[in-house]
């Protein structure tokens, strides 16, 4: 299991293909991710859940 970050502190990927975000602070718990989980840490396989895009094709979001 993952710490979880108060608020939404964790680091965002956003997908260069269809422009979805991964957000680590919430995961994507209807992939099975869940909340806290580092975009690191997803398997190797994953994909976009949109676009079906690889993790190489997402981009770490600058915070704001």
């Amino acid at each position: 299991m993952f710490l979880q970050v108060k608020g939404d502190v964790m680091d965002k990927y956003k997908c260069s293909i269809c422009g979805f975000v991964y957000n680590q602070a919430k995961g994507f718990p209807v992939d099975g991710v869940e909340p806290g989980t580092p975009f690191d840490s997803l398997p190797f396989d994953w994909v976009c859940p949109v676009c079906g895009a690889q993790k190489k094709d997402f981009r770490k979001q600058k915070l704001t």
